[in-house]
């Protein structure tokens, strides 16, 4: 039994989490939760935006599903998302992307998976501002030590599921010393994985390539904005934010979770579309080595996403939430 911390989330995150759970629930997932959460309204309720508790679940279970969470704007909260993952150095963001049949997409054949470096850069929260000149400076700081880590994770994955090939993304052509610690750290994992094709393109050129043949890609390795930026590209590439799945992870910890908001304006409605979290609670079951329930559920949600009349209306067809979620669990 694998003992996870459940954080439902804002808006619309309790209902597509309590469908998930329902689902593996179904699919007899040997897991048990351990439900905290965070954002507007655990902070309404309790005054705090990550309550101590979460924490301390967290680094009980190093395991955690998480909905979509909201960080109250204009008030100096820092996002929730990058306070997590630089706390616990969760330096991989992972973002698959995969045609799926059933869902709307202009392409064919696109199957990679973005990782993209999670601490650094310029979401390292270095800013001054000064009033007098009108400038404001944002310092984009990279270590050697994170562009190893990220670049030999890209590599390590490729390996460990067969994949032929990782691209890394960058722009070393303006940013000199920057986009030459990329460069470098990527050729030293390029040297230890011989056997997996490795090479590198400039970002404003990966940026076209994606949107004009994107089958090319495989692994995709890169910065912290670089990889904010193509992973929300690639997910349009295979049906929008509403089903492509998401993780954090670090060497003692891993966040799974969707990478869409907490859209309030349709909470509490019915409508809101799953597939995004159940698919990163299917990372989730890979991660703690659950490899057969994760192939059965995704399996039964392929088969639900190919018939439109079971889904939910963002994707065509006239489901609720949790109706999607018992079609689902019929097909298991």
């Amino acid at each position: 039994m694998h003992l996870i911390t459940l954080i439902p989330g804002d808006g619309i995150g309790p209902e597509i989490t309590k469908a998930v759970t329902d689902i593996l629930a179904a699919a007899k997932a040997p897991i048990q939760w351990e439900e905290q959460n965070a954002g507007q309204t655990t902070f309404d309720q309790s005054g705090e935006l990550i309550p101590q508790a979460l924490l301390t679940s967290l680094e009980k279970t190093k395991v955690a599903l998480k909905g979509p969470i909201t960080t109250p704007v204009g008030k100096g909260f820092r996002s929730i998302n990058v306070t997590l993952r630089q706390k616990y150095d969760l330096y991989q963001n992972v973002r698959p992307a995969k045609t799926t049949a059933g869902l709307t997409s202009r392409y064919e054949g696109i199957n990679l998976v973005l990782f993209r470096e999670n601490t650094e850069g310029l979401y390292a929260g270095l800013e001054l501002f000064d009033e007098h000149l009108g400038i404001a400076d944002s310092i984009a700081r990279n270590t050697v030590a994170g562009a190893r880590k990220i670049c030999r994770a890209a590599f390590a994955y490729a390996d460990k599921h067969g994949r032929k090939k990782v691209t890394l993304a960058h722009k070393a052509n303006i940013l000199k010393i920057a986009g030459k610690l990329m460069l470098d750290a990527c050729a030293a994992a390029a040297a230890e994985f011989p056997h997996i094709v490795y090479e590198d393109k400039i970002i404003d050129n990966m940026c076209m390539q994606l949107v004009t043949k994107p089958e090319q890609f495989d692994v995709i390795v890169t910065t912290n904005l670089f990889g904010d930026i193509l992973s929300d590209l690639c997910a349009g590439l295979v049906g929008g934010l509403g089903v492509v799945a998401g993780a954090n992870i670090g060497d003692d910890m891993a966040v799974f979770e969707a990478v869409h908001g907490s859209a309030p304006d349709i909470a509490g409605q019915g409508k809101a579309n799953p597939t995004a979290l159940l698919r990163s609670a299917l990372m989730m079951l890979e991660h703690l080595g659950e490899h057969a329930i994760a192939e059965r559920i995704e399996k039964a949600l392929n088969a639900t996403l190919a018939n439109k009349a079971e889904c939910t209306g963002d994707l065509g067809g006239s489901a609720s939430t949790s109706e999607f979620a018992q079609h689902i669990i019929a097909k298991l």
